[in-house]
């Protein structure tokens, strides 16, 4: 439930009954199955992703949690990519941060940037993702210009993308 914790629910048995209270909305747990996730009881109804509003219990055994989000594992990734940390700077990118995306990788806005010029790429610019290095349109390695592959020829090469 939480990636790296091994916390395992107090047991619930039907003889020593106590109400549970849901950590989402607080009430009494009386329906006959709950959710255990992040140390907290849950209705099934009531642990849900913060971002697409999916029902955790119903799409799988497993939920992340960032930032005080509870997200199911494709909005997870779709937001921190795998490792939840920028693929530029390395360091870790906060839930509440709008991220750039290229070939699956993550990165803060400000990290964004052309490796020759440092400028950085803003929605609608053209730019050319090379063996995990981003380039704007204008400072494109030269063997792109040129047509030719010489130096680039044993490396992936992807075309033109759009911020």
């Amino acid at each position: 439930v939480n990636p790296g914790s091994s916390s395992q629910p107090p047991p619930v048995t039907a003889g020593s009954l106590s109400w549970k209270r849901c950590a989402g909305c607080g009430g009494k747990i009386a329906d006959r199955f709950l959710l255990y996730a992040m140390d907290s009881y849950w209705h099934s109804r009531c642990l849900k992703c913060s971002c697409c509003q999916a029902q955790l219990g119903d799409i799988g055994t497993s939920c992340y949690t960032k930032s005080g989000m509870i997200l199911c594992r494709n909005d997870y990734i779709r937001l921190f990519g795998n490792s939840g940390a920028c693929s530029a700077c390395g360091q870790s990118i906060p839930a509440s941060e709008l991220v750039m995306r290229a070939q699956g990788n993550v990165y803060h806005l400000k990290c964004f940037t052309c490796s020759t010029c440092r400028n950085r790429l803003v929605p609608g610019d053209r730019f050319h993702y090379i063996n995990g290095s981003l380039f704007c349109e204008h400072d494109r390695p030269t063997a792109l210009i040129n047509g030719h592959l010489n130096s680039l020829q044993s490396n992936p090469l992807l075309p033109d993308q759009k911020v």
